[in-house]
């Protein structure tokens, strides 16, 4: 299963560069979209995918038998998952704002604009 999220995740990295370096704003906030997601799946895949497998320890045990799941991976995602939302809410009201006040969503139209 990693080989496949391999690929997927350098696919997502891909487009999102290919969305970020578009014209228009828009664009550029879907591109960073893909970004957190794809920086999301490797730090998943890097911290191993073990399927049904809890994160835990039984109790009195120093060390887990058997398999087990690393839950740091699974925090540090959580975490990365609320803090994007946050930048992409951010990012569409400015950007909401922006369209208001240029009328323009190209991004070199609104350098050149004189307002």
């Amino acid at each position: 299963m990693e080989p496949v999220m391999a690929i997927v995740v350098g696919a997502l990295f891909a487009t999102s560069i290919y969305m970020m370096l578009r014209r228009s704003i828009v664009k550029l906030v879907i591109g960073l979209i893909l970004l957190s997601n794809a920086a999301n799946l490797l730090i998943f895949t890097v911290g191993g995918m073990k399927r049904g497998l809890p994160p835990l320890i039984d109790e009195g045990m120093k060390m887990p038998t058997g398999g087990w799941a690393d839950p740091l991976p699974q925090a540090l995602i959580l975490t990365a998952i609320v803090i994007s939302f946050g930048v992409l809410a951010f990012a569409v009201v400015l950007i909401h704002r922006a369209y208001e006040v240029v009328q323009e969503d190209d991004l070199d139209k609104m350098r050149s604009t004189d307002t």
